[in-house]
């Protein structure tokens, strides 16, 4: 675990550290034995998993292991498998932490409508052939039973479950550092999922992949059941229908289900990049958006730190450690947009466990705010805009895209675009979407330089107004560099399926085979050096 600078310090430490210095695929099948079942699959139980030792120097590689048999039973939301529903609550579960280290022990606290039999499968997350994940183990089969009803703090609108332990399961040290998903199914055939990580701390990959796990809570509207759910955007209105802001909640915990199947909002933005850099190879190990805020993991340590989807919601020492890590000069990518922009606190559970509550006050008045200020949006949170998160980013969020527009190629000489063939004025069709990040001029900008890579005009949904979406690259003075890609659409190019239809990206293969490129350069750019 890294050492904690105190909070004073850290808080000293935005102004100065930030503004300063600071192959080829093979195309598999799986024979489905019929609607509604998982694929024939030998289970794997986990006592079939060697013993715990210290082997972690003899993990296979990323390439060896993405060697091994996959599986596309990982995968959500598809038409042949019945999803849970959160009104019926066939099957439904959540994971005791969003990170584990080998020898450390996650359990998954499961409710199930009936005494039906179900069991739990873990995937790793990766290439595999092209399936997207491997099968890891599957639990014996369990005897469900239905959890306590979720309680609702009538102050804060925080739902929180205090559900039994339903399995559990000891991190063998032959697991590779990953992004894991378990899956729960009935022996009827409904599931629901959720995610995880296992990291490697004691080691120093050249790549270190953030999973933001708490974004994904603040979208998490469990239990969309018509009555119950809120996130921190909405909840429902006493007719049924999802209302406003109004109804939103001012705090989010982590002891319940993500809705619906189990994968949280956005999920694939971090999928594709994790199954494209697998099947590339790459040095890279894993965290959680957590093990910033507790320390676990020290960004330092890593030559390039890379953020692939969508990363919100930043409490006061994910965002100190970032900014620790650029003023020691190691590197930061961000693949998506709108990253850094709110101020979050984690608190205890209703239970006493550190960091299952997530605080967000955002317009309404913060009764506890800690020493970096409330929790609301960071540009905001001091009148001289002193905390925007522009100062370490280099661009910040400027706007809500109406409809996928193109990205317009700048600088097609930058090495991002080497082997690409770009030029100047150059358009991708569709690349930026939903959320986009461009510079502010009424806001801090680090120390160093700011290189434009794209420019693209896009019509802002909500203030009904042509707006500048930027891609760009800012060297700090210390050395430390940041990319940010301004675009949702950026991750989702890197993969040619997308395992969720309704965030589809119809990019077109020229736009896709390029941006893969630059996104190898970019990864190669940032690694260049890295620590052992």
């Amino acid at each position: 675990m890294s050492s904690r600078v105190p909070r004073r310090a850290v808080l000293s430490m935005f102004a100065l550290a930030t503004a300063g210095t600071v192959a080829a695929a093979h195309t598999l099948r799986e024979k489905l034995l019929r609607p509604g079942r998982l694929a024939a699959e030998a289970p794997v139980p986990l006592e079939a998993v060697e013993p715990l030792a210290n082997v972690t120097a003899q993990l296979p590689s990323i390439s060896e292991e993405n060697r091994l048999p996959g599986s596309r039973n990982w995968i959500p939301d598809q038409n042949i498998r019945r999803a849970s529903a959160d009104g019926y609550g066939h099957i439904m579960g959540y994971a005791s932490t969003t990170s584990a280290g080998h020898g450390e022990t996650v359990d998954f606290h499961i409710s199930v409508r009936s005494a039906r039999t179900y069991r739990v499968s873990v995937f790793r997350i990766g290439h595999y052939g092209g399936l997207g994940a491997r099968l890891m183990t599957t639990s014996a089969a369990l005897t469900g039973r239905r959890q306590a009803a979720p309680v609702t703090d009538a102050a804060t609108g925080a739902i929180s479950c205090s559900w039994a332990r339903s399995w559990s399961i000891r991190i063998p040290a032959s697991w590779r550092s990953g992004l894991y998903q378990a899956v729960f199914t009935t022996d009827d055939g409904y599931r629901s999922s959720t995610p995880f990580t296992v990291r490697e701390p004691e080691r120093a990959s050249a790549l270190l992949c953030v999973i933001p796990f708490t974004t994904y809570q603040a979208y998490n509207m469990w239990p969309k059941d018509g009555r119950t759910g809120k996130d921190l955007y909405r909840g429902y209105l006493p007719t049924g229908a999802i209302g406003g802001t109004a109804t939103r909640a001012l705090k989010v915990s982590f002891d319940r289900p993500y809705a619906g199947s189990g994968a949280p909002a956005w999920f694939n933005m971090d999928t594709a990049f994790v199954r494209w850099a697998e099947e590339r190879g790459y040095d890279i190990t894993y965290a959680s958006s957590l093990d910033l805020h507790d320390g676990t993991v020290d960004p330092a340590r890593y030559r390039a730190v890379f953020f692939p989807g969508h990363d919100e919601y930043w409490s006061e020492p994910m965002y100190a450690s970032a900014s620790r890590a650029v003023a020691a000069g190691r590197n930061l990518a961000f693949l998506g947009a709108n990253n850094v922009y709110y101020h979050v606190r984690m608190e205890r559970s209703p239970q006493g466990r550190p960091d299952r509550l997530m605080a967000c006050y955002k317009t309404t008045t913060d009764p506890a705010p800690d020493e970096a200020g409330p929790t609301t949006i960071w540009r905001s949170i001091r009148p001289d805009r002193s905390l925007a998160e522009q100062r370490l980013l280099g661009i910040q969020f400027n706007g809500i895209v109406k409809e996928p527009t193109p990205l317009v190629v700048r600088q097609p000489g930058h090495w991002l675009w080497r082997g690409t063939g770009v030029r100047d004025g150059e358009q991708f069709p569709r690349l930026v979407g939903v959320e986009a990040d461009g510079y502010d001029a009424a806001s801090p900008a680090p120390e160093g330089r700011r290189t434009l890579l794209a420019e693209s005009r896009y019509q802002d949904s909500k203030q009904a107004k042509t707006k500048i979406q930027q891609t760009a690259v800012t060297e700090h003075a210390g050395g430390g560099m940041v990319f940010m890609a301004g675009t949702f659409h950026w991750p989702l190019t890197l993969v040619d399926d997308d395992i969720y239809a309704r965030n589809a990206v119809k990019a077109n293969a020229v736009t896709k085979a390029k941006i893969r490129r630059a996104t190898a350069n970019l990864v190669s750019r940032m690694t260049a050096g890295a620590p052992r």
